[in-house]
């Protein structure tokens, strides 16, 4: 079969091009926003790449046109796809067609951490011999890739609450039908699709409403939105984790790097691992949950998690040049923002901190939530604003940080001089964007490298 992806390179659509390939189909694609990690993926897989959405590219007529959910109406594929009268499929409805029918599939939900949590989940399976499919918006270390079939009937997905295409309104995740769904956290986003929180908790109770009886829940019992959605009607059995008699976690080191847990009250073991971050414990609590579901030992699921390598974009260090470290993040909610400063500066100690930070998402563009922006920042010692075209609010004037802390910058280059020039041995410099960032962070690393040299 030959399938055309319009949309190829956002991080589910490319991992839906691998899972494609892997079933060997003849897989091409379109973007207009093509950087690594996910073309580099994509190319090494011997995916052709096109530039644009010109109808030429769906010429000679692909078997299916699989529509990514950024496009719509008005581009010029998909103009010529409806006139051309082509076959085509949204991205999740695919998938359920093609991949996981007959599968057992863990899901992961929430604003946050479902990427990471899908990843640690993943290789919780993979270490334990289960050889896990995934479909996952990053590219976890353990595997270098974001998808793959797997070799048994388990399938970990990122089960994201984004419309799932322009002629299906629906959130992509009830396309799923997940035995095993884990609900990590729920807070208002998507401000360009949801009216407010109580909508986005209403697609959570769709979701919800396709596990079969014969599944299990994983929720966060601290999470108010989520028990708002299970209390609209829930048809399977529950496990909650951070409140007992559930899973819960006991610091032994302030920065989650080393925890006990308890299920039930009783002791399961010790985690010692790479992560840091309150958000990080919780991730690994959904995931000790989810790995006994399917069977795994907790102890060996314990074990697991300490050789979890991390993901790419997820506190990626980049580089240290001249003992100053750069780290690649992909946090653009007020949340992610500062529990990932939060986690660092644990780490750091007393150390600077240097925040980069891209208001990228539609919604920090709206500036939603802009407001959240000053409590999120606190962690950081010195805040460097992206000012783009598109901002729709003065980041200088909502942002309420002191004006030798707050930085804002109309150009990239602008941001990579005065970082570079400003930082000083000892600085940890933490890059905020879900974005390509126009290649700041190794921009960042050169200029700091000329900078040495020049010494």
């Amino acid at each position: 079969m030959r399938i055309h992806i319009l949309g190829i390179c956002g991080t589910f659509m490319g991992g839906l091009a691998l899972l494609a390939r892997s079933l060997g189909h003849h897989v091409t694609g379109s973007d207009v926003n093509v950087y690594p990690p996910m073309s580099t993926q994509l190319q090494a897989q011997g995916i052709e790449l096109m530039q644009g959405y010109s109808a030429e590219h769906l010429q000679p007529a692909p078997d299916v046109v699989i529509v990514g959910n950024a496009l719509s109406r008005g581009n010029p594929a998909i103009e010529y796809m409806l006139d051309a009268g082509l076959t085509y499929r949204s991205g999740p409805q695919w998938l359920a067609e093609h991949v996981l029918p007959e599968r057992w599939v863990l899901a992961v939900a929430g604003t946050h951490g479902k990427s990471t949590t899908a990843s640690l989940l993943a290789w919780v399976l993979e270490d334990n011999q289960l050889a896990p499919g995934f479909l996952i918006g990053a590219v976890p270390e353990n595997f270098g890739i974001s998808a793959r079939l797997g070799d048994t009937p388990f399938f970990v997905i990122e089960a994201d609450e984004y419309d799932t295409a322009f002629f299906d309104k629906r959130s992509k995740f009830v396309h799923y039908g997940p035995r095993t769904l884990i609900l990590n956290n729920l807070e208002f986003d998507h401000a360009d699709i949801f009216p407010d929180l109580a909508a986005i908790e209403r697609q959570f109770h769709h979701l919800v409403r396709v596990v079969p009886g014969s599944g299990l829940i994983i929720d966060n019992a601290t999470e108010p939105a989520l028990q708002r959605v299970l209390h609209q009607g829930c048809w399977t059995s529950t496990e909650s984790f951070n409140r007992a008699p559930g899973w819960q976690a006991q610091l032994v080191k302030a920065d989650g790097s080393v925890f006990d847990v308890y299920f039930k009250g009783e002791l399961q073991g010790r985690v010692v691992w790479d992560m840091i971050g309150q958000h990080s414990v919780s991730n690994a609590l959904a995931t000790l949950a989810a790995a006994r579901h399917v069977g795994i030992p907790v102890a060996n699921a314990l074990e697991s998690l300490a050789r979890f390598k991390g993901l790419k974009r997820r506190m990626e260090l980049r580089g240290i040049v001249n003992h100053i470290s750069v780290y690649d993040d992909f946090a653009h909610h007020p949340t992610a923002i500062t529990t990932t400063l939060s986690g660092l500066r644990q780490r750091v100690g007393e150390a600077r901190i240097i925040a980069i930070l891209e208001p990228r998402s539609n919604t920090m563009r709206m500036g939603v939530q802009a407001d959240e922006l000053t409590n999120a920042l606190q962690d950081a010692n010195q805040v460097w604003l992206y000012q783009t075209d598109n901002l729709g609010w003065d980041p200088a004037r909502q942002i309420t940080l002191p004006e030798n802390v707050l930085h804002v910058r109309q150009r990239v280059a602008d941001i990579v001089e005065q970082v570079a020039v400003d930082a000083k041995p000892g600085d940890h410099i933490l890059i905020m964007s879900n974005g390509g960032f126009d290649n700041i962070h190794q921009r960042l690393l050169d200029r700091l490298q000329e900078n040495r040299h020049d010494a």
